[in-house]
């Protein structure tokens, strides 16, 4: 199957790499099949085992090949175009995270293969997954969400491939990564809308603290607080009734379809009754109810300028645009 050449004018690593190519283009070796050994390579061929592992490692970089401890090496993709892959770990999918997604693929090169996963909130998906491929790719993108001691997880991939999305614990400021400063951009936004919260007796937010980044709950208070306003944190919807005259400050587009099917319930309007801030854009909130107040970042950008970061090998920190839409629901 592998056979070298030593005045072949083509390095004998990528020779490796080319033999193992083509056996799989012919069909010779397929998904699953066992590799020769790296010391039977080395033998047969009167090679040095670094010049094997190189080719090695190389293919299993690109996500053609994989090991196993104890076993060996086997095909793990038959699609030898791949010339890098990307592990890309988001917390769930949304609408906007679907913007950044495809945002991201779209300004990726064609020969970048990316492989999405998803922790939903538990720390124990998430330590599986980074375990589980670490060394399986070219670079890992991963959102941590508001875990704690995250790093003990990540430091298991090599710093320089480790990119960090959205929140960035303390553990992990070091690493390259793209935030959102959540602090505050809640506290600067609400205060853009001032004039419109102020006509509220009160201002509610809806907290999540397994889901919700612990900036957003520091930056409202902040603002509650400098501006004397009253405030209430709530875990979610209740089934209490909401009360005429407040504002309510909405994380997540299940509270939002839940307050406004109990504002309807309630034969309650936004503005003249509530009022709602929703966060994150999307087409649907220009749509409903006459449109929703939002406060939000610009995930369309965030995927472009990670695309970027990672084609230019870049190690920055950059902190994602945010805005204030004002609409109808305030």
């Amino acid at each position: 199957m592998i056979s070298i050449k030593n005045k072949s004018g083509i390095p004998k690593y990528k020779q490796i790499i080319i033999a193992i190519e083509n056996a799989i283009s012919n069909s010779s070796l397929k998904k699953g099949d066992q590799l020769p050994s790296i010391n039977t390579l080395k033998s047969e061929n009167k090679l040095s085992r670094d010049t094997v592992l190189m080719a090695f490692n190389e293919l299993k970089n690109r996500g053609i090949i994989e090991s196993i401890v104890g076993k060996g090496y086997y095909v793990l993709n038959e699609d030898i175009n791949v010339l890098q892959k990307i592990f890309l770990l988001f917390d769930e999918l949304n609408s906007f995270k679907e913007d950044l997604y495809n945002s991201f693929l779209k300004n990726l090169d064609e020969t970048i293969q990316v492989d999405i996963f998803f922790h939903h909130f538990n720390e124990t998906i998430f330590q599986k997954l980074i375990k589980d491929n670490a060394g399986a790719y070219n670079y890992y993108i991963i959102m941590p969400a508001n875990f704690r001691d995250t790093f003990k997880t990540v430091q298991l991939l090599p710093k320089e491939k480790v990119y960090i999305l959205d929140q960035v614990p303390k553990d992990l400021k070091d690493y390259p990564s793209i935030y959102q400063n959540f602090e505050n951009t809640i506290y600067d936004n609400l205060n853009k809308a001032l004039k419109f919260i102020s006509k509220y007796s009160k201002i509610n937010l809806i907290f999540s603290e397994q889901k919700q980044p612990r900036g957003i709950l520091k930056g409202f208070t902040r603002f509650c607080e400098q501006n004397t306003i009253p405030f209430k944190v709530l875990s979610k919807v209740k089934t209490a009734p909401l009360i005429k005259g407040e504002l309510y400050v909405l994380l997540d587009d299940i509270s939002l379809l839940r307050i406004i099917k109990k504002m309807k319930s309630q034969n309650m309007t936004l503005v003249n009754d509530i009022g709602v801030i929703s966060y994150n854009d999307t087409l649907l909130k220009e749509i409903v109810e006459g449109g929703i107040t939002t406060i939000t970042t610009d995930f369309n950008e965030m995927g472009k300028r990670l695309a970027k970061m990672i084609l230019n090998k870049e190690q920055g920190k950059i902190e994602n645009p945010n805005k204030l839409i004002i609409r109808n629901s305030i």
